[in-house]
């Protein structure tokens, strides 16, 4: 039941003091110990634990890290580790600051996960110099949570998507909290601000709890941060109208600060349970208001007070490197020795250079520990689908490009079954628009997720459900970040989205296939994902009502630039293409795979068997549309996209109509990367195999689905690629008929034909007449859709007649 309802207020946590002197010790020690690491990665290159007065020597010729965050992100996962002790939770954490990966390589370290994965970062003083000499140096760990950080899912290089990965984590895993760091820096950008919606759509039946704590230390790299310097009040009222009960946790002050950590910590979890036991005993799916924690610590808390008289503490200077010129400056040597011996390694290390054993037994044992949560290497959890056969959704096609259908449409009866298939392993994802790219379909499976107020008319043609599968909301930003927490911890989707918009989660999609490439390649102890599967629908060549805006096939070149290890594109033609594409994606491992698909009725060319043939190959010649059969092609006509496809098909109709005699070979491309050489991706094919298929000599007019530009690239090094003509979108468009809007492009049939009339030497002399009529053909087509507001009959109608 929502708070509101039952009377309960937010408020700080209870003033009652949970720890004994003895915890108290123990916590604020293993805390030190974790602040002790973060600096030593950060400085050191020798000398870890000070055995010996510190010397220039013993400093990194090249400082580089962030300290700020480190002490708050240390305090809190020190804090959640005695929960999880206590209680026997199943805690994940989620790193939001920026840079902020020392604090977690400090748990993980002295957890001894860290060492378990990386033996030769032993859990001694030689391991520990080998950790620290690692930590942002060649060759070694980065300064913020890449894939080789052990119990992490998010990369910390751009800022923004801790909460919403921390939902997707949370999604089906009922078990499982996922206790979330977000830096008052990142929480000042667009994805993190409309992440914290998140609650709305948070099930407490069936999925886990997400606890967003709010660090509150002040400062970015050189500027205040805007919520540290609001009103209390505001803050707080900001939080309420989110939906959470805030507590608050302030202060620098020690031992005090423990206290009211663990305080706030325990009646949060202890929230957490009762909304959980509550919904799950009685099956209400009411929105709760879960509570959260804004920690207001100082920045670089513990640090040097100041240096050379600049407050540093508190302050934006300790966001990265402190002191910096300890090598070089005696002064500034003697001010790091101090701040390293504040902490006391001598009492926290043994001879040997391990964790004393009264604090080791602080730490959770086994996959319990934070670092070692298998859900941080959800590979581990994965589970393959159990996909329907496809074949049982085939559209029926008994001749090639007879008759129109939705692609997605017959995609989403498909989808439907996959969905009912896979209750607890597979979500649909999408900005509201599952309706309105014909993926309705799914409904007969599963609503939309909604744990909102609901209201009665919601019940017609809302499916609006707190238990459904399908995910909308309208933040491409936030639904990605629900989707890789969702992989990530090992699960599966697909998420559909406008192509023009999906522009916006461009830095997701590259931030994630950085990950995917680092962990495929180069990590063997993480298991492979789920891959991330984008359907990008509504299309720009049936954008003529929205205009301009809505045109722009541009993200297929952003997804060109990522490791060919993996990206995957596909443009499958027609509605049995998209079926065996859509099943192969699904089934795929540690991929990005970006399926191209109208939602508009489209004309339909390979029946089932022949499109899984054809879709296994990737590229290939289309007899029934090729007239060169045993003979060389005098020209080529190649397409990738359903509306290139339909037009050079009409294209090859034209020519064979007006010139019998000319043999034309009909190449077309599923799989894009197909038209790279194998030597480049390992979809590529070998020169050999592109010769034949594109000849050495031949003109080929190709007429493609996006920016010619990206065709050659792709082709760029091809024995006949001074012969390749590529026509696709050239940013020219408003609000026009379909057929008007391929004209202006230059990808429509007619002008496709002049290009063959102009390419193919023996046509230049004999074609004159043809080209005439095509150039009057132009001209009559834009003056009837100027006219009547719409295509003539013979081009919104056409259909192959052979």
């Amino acid at each position: 039941m929502d708070d509101a309802a039952q009377g309960q207020t937010p408020g700080p946590a209870a003033p009652n003091l949970p720890l004994s002197a003895d915890e108290l010790r123990k916590l604020d020690a293993y805390w030190r110990a974790c602040n002790y690491l973060s600096v030593g990665m950060i400085y050191l290159r020798d000398n870890p634990l000070l055995r010996e007065p510190l010397k220039p020597a013993h400093i990194k010729r090249r400082l580089l890290g962030h300290w700020g965050s480190d002490p708050g992100q240390s305090f809190t996962w020190v804090h959640l580790n005695r929960l999880i002790v206590q209680q026997d939770l199943n805690v994940m954490f989620v790193s939001g600051p920026g840079h902020g990966a020392p604090a977690t390589l400090s748990n993980a370290y002295l957890e001894g996960y860290y060492s378990e994965v990386y033996p030769d970062r032993s859990d001694d003083e030689a391991g520990m110099l080998k950790l620290f000499r690692a930590f942002s140096s060649p060759g070694g760990i980065g300064s913020h949570c890449t894939p080789e950080t052990p119990g992490s899912i998010h990369e910390g290089g751009e800022l923004g998507y801790s909460l919403s990965h921390a939902y997707g984590a949370a999604f089906d895993n009922p078990d499982l909290i996922v206790a979330t760091m977000v830096g008052d820096g990142e929480s000042e950008t667009g994805p993190l601000a409309t992440s914290w919606h998140s609650n709305k759509f948070l099930n407490p039946v069936q999925d886990g709890a997400v606890l967003p704590i709010l660090h509150l230390n002040g400062y970015k790299i050189a500027n205040p941060t805007i919520l540290a310097r609001i009103p209390h009040e505001e803050l707080e009222a900001l939080f309420i109208g989110y939906g959470y009960k805030p507590y608050f946790v302030e202060g620098g002050d020690l031992p005090g600060m423990h206290q009211r950590m663990a305080a706030t910590l325990e009646q949060c979890i202890g929230e957490i349970r009762a909304i959980q036991q509550h919904a799950r005993a009685n099956h209400d799916t009411t929105r709760p208001r879960w509570p959260m924690i804004v920690l207001r610590s100082p920045k670089g808390w513990t640090g040097p007070k100041e240096v050379d008289g600049h407050k540093v503490e508190d302050f934006w200077r300790s966001h990265q490197v402190p002191v910096l010129d300890p090598a070089t400056n005696r002064k500034s040597l003697r001010v790091l020795e101090d701040w390293m011996r504040s902490y006391e390694p001598e009492a926290l290390f043994d001879e040997e250079g391990r964790l004393i054993e009264e604090l080791r037994e602080i730490a959770p044992k086994g996959e319990r520990r934070i670092s070692a949560n298998p859900h941080a290497n959800g590979g581990r959890l994965r589970h393959a689908l159990h996909l329907p056969d496809m074949r049982d959704y085939a559209f029926d096609v008994t001749s090639p490009a007879s008759v129109y259908a939705s692609p997605t449409a017959v995609l989403a009866k498909f989808l439907r079954d996959v969905i009912r298939n896979n209750m607890s392993n597979f979500r649909l994802f999408g900005p509201d628009e599952t309706a309105s790219n014909k993926l309705d379909g799914v409904y007969e499976a599963s609503g939309k997720r909604w744990i909102a107020e609901t209201k009665p008319e919601d019940s017609d043609g809302g499916a609006l459900d707190p238990t459904g599968r399908v995910m909308e909301m309208l933040s491409e930003h936030t639904l990605e970040g629900w989707f890789e927490g969702y992989v990530l911890t090992g699960r599966h989707g697909l998420l559909a989205t406008y192509e023009a918009f999906v522009h916006v989660i461009d830095s997701m999609f590259n931030q994630h296939a950085k990950w995917l490439e680092k962990a495929k390649k180069e990590i063997d102890w993480r298991a492979p994902i789920p891959s991330i599967n984008l359907l990008i629908t509504s299309l720009v060549w049936r954008q003529d009502h929205n205009g301009f805006t809505h045109q722009d096939p541009g993200f297929l070149d952003v997804v060109t630039n990522k490791s060919p290890e993996v990206v995957r594109i596909y443009l499958p033609p027609d509605a049995n293409c998209l079926l065996s594409v859509a099943d192969h994606c699904l089934r795929t491992r540690d991929y990005v795979n970006v399926i191209v698909a109208d939602k508009q009725p489209h004309l339909q060319y390979l029946n089932m068997q022949d499109a899984i043939v054809h879709c296994s190959k990737g590229i290939g010649i289309w007899d029934w549309a090729s007239t060169d059969a045993c003979h060389e092609p005098d020209v080529v006509m190649a397409s990738a996209g359903d509306i290139a496809t339909m037009e050079s098909l009409a294209a090859v109709e034209i020519l064979k109509q007006q010139f019998p005699e000319l043999k034309i070979r009909f190449v077309n491309v599923v799989d894009l990367f197909r038209l790279m050489p194998d030597t480049e991706h390992p979809h590529g094919l070998s020169a050999r195999d592109f010769d034949s298929l594109f000849t050495r000599d031949k003109p080929v007019i190709f007429n493609f689905h996006s920016y010619p530009t990206l065709v050659h690239k792709l082709t760029y090094n091809r024995t006949n690629h001074e012969n390749i003509h590529v026509h696709g979108y050239r940013e020219k468009g408003n609000i026009n008929t379909p057929f008007e809007l391929a004209i202006i492009n230059g990808v429509d049939r007619y002008t496709l034909a002049i290009d063959v009339i102009d390419r193919v030497p023996l046509l230049r002399d004999t074609g004159a007449h043809a080209k005439n009529w095509l150039q009057d053909q132009v001209i009559e087509s834009i003056r009837h859709a100027h006219a009547e507001g719409i295509d003539r009959d013979e081009i919104r109608e056409w259909t192959w007649k052979g």
